[in-house]
């Protein structure tokens, strides 16, 4: 029974529907290569040249036309989250699972890409993609950085650093720009101070009503269009130099795994919205100013709604420790590191008990 229904979930790709880049020197594969920023052999070392026209350029989706037209679309239009390829290198089957669009054969190494994604009447094109910048041993150093600056953890963990294998993934992502013109009511605190009866000093605040409008324009707001704990990493790793983003082309994933998105572009757009409610609120409280800031009410209006739908590369890292899993991830455009750690909690515990000394310490000297 379950044998069936996993034949039936995984869909069996035409040879026409899945892309690999052939060597055109010695026949073996094509990878996107970091240094030269071109498709590169690793065996022969034949160079081609990713093609991208003068005139193209990264270009903003109108929103709200988009929502529209993908409220139009018939339920039945999905997309099969399972599908099988027979390697055109070895024969072998190449797996494609969930929302992985590009991927390498298990048995020869092959780079292989799903193409129907890319041409799929129900899917969101993708506008553009970031290459990767930053090379593996770049990124293995500055792992090496990030584990020997860890505060608190432990000290085994510390020497060995982290063991595993990097993996070169692009993570989709949405962005989203905005013009918002603001209305808020609130009230900005003065502080001023007392003594009381028996001369103890006070801290009082004087309320002044505050209002006022502004105009702020979002560039970019980015939203990781996955649903798993990787999205709170990926925005760790932020800012990114998105100005170095390409237009989509898929020379550029060659030797890379890469995912399409699994959060929908509504979605996206409300997480986005909440990250810029954020920043509005940020800006009123500025502009408020005064010691101490009370918002009343905030009012936006969201116009010239515009999107993109762009990958961008990550060095993707598991590890165990003490049979635990940990995951950490670098920037592959600027080398920033985030991730999961151990800690030591002997460490925590004696620099708690050290703190609680130190004050108990100083408050004698302050008796005496």
């Amino acid at each position: 029974m379950s044998a069936t229904s996993s034949s039936e979930a995984t869909q069996k790709l035409p040879e026409d529907q899945a892309r690999t880049f052939p060597c055109e020197g010695c026949g073996a594969d094509l990878e996107f290569n970091i240094k030269v920023q071109q498709l590169k052999c690793s065996f022969c070392g034949f160079e081609k040249e990713i093609n991208l026209s003068e005139e193209a350029t990264v270009e903003e989706q109108d929103l709200n036309a988009m929502l529209e037209k993908q409220a139009t679309k018939k339920s039945s239009e999905t997309t099969s989250t399972d599908s099988e390829y027979n390697c055109s290198t070895c024969a072998g089957t190449v797996l494609f699972q969930n929302n992985i669009i590009s991927t390498e054969c298990p048995y020869c190494g092959s780079p292989v890409q799903k193409e129907e994604v890319h041409e799929s009447s129900n899917r969101i094109p993708t506008d553009a993609v970031l290459p990767f910048m930053i090379p593996h041993e770049e990124a293995k150093q500055n792992l090496k950085k990030w584990v020997e600056s860890r505060w608190f953890a432990p000290g085994d963990f510390k020497e060995r650093g982290v063991q595993g294998k990097f993996n070169g993934l692009y993570m989709p992502h949405w962005t989203f720009d905005a013009l918002t013109f603001n209305h808020y009511t609130g009230e900005r605190g003065e502080t001023y101070t007392v003594k009381d009866s028996q001369g103890n000093t006070k801290t009082k605040t004087r309320w002044y009503p505050a209002n006022g409008r502004f105009q702020r324009f979002f560039d970019d707001v980015l939203v990781c269009a996955v649903r798993d704990a990787k999205r709170k990493l990926m925005e760790k790793l932020e800012p990114w130099h998105l100005d170095k983003a390409v237009p989509f082309n898929q020379e550029s994933l060659a030797g890379y795994q890469a995912m399409t998105y699994e959060v929908e572009l509504k979605e996206g757009f409300r997480l986005g919205q909440e990250r810029m409610d954020e920043a509005i609120r940020k800006e009123v409280k500025r502009r408020i100013g005064g010691a101490r800031q009370r918002i009343h009410s905030v009012d936006s209006r969201y116009d010239g709604l515009t999107f993109k739908n762009l990958m961008l590369p990550v060095w993707m890292l598991a590890y165990r420790y003490n049979d635990k899993s940990y995951q950490v991830v670098v920037n592959a455009s600027t080398g920033e590191v985030q991730g999961e750690r151990p800690w030591s909690w002997v460490k925590i515990l004696f620099t708690a008990l050290l703190g609680v000394g130190i004050f108990f310490g100083l408050s004698l000297l302050d008796k005496q």
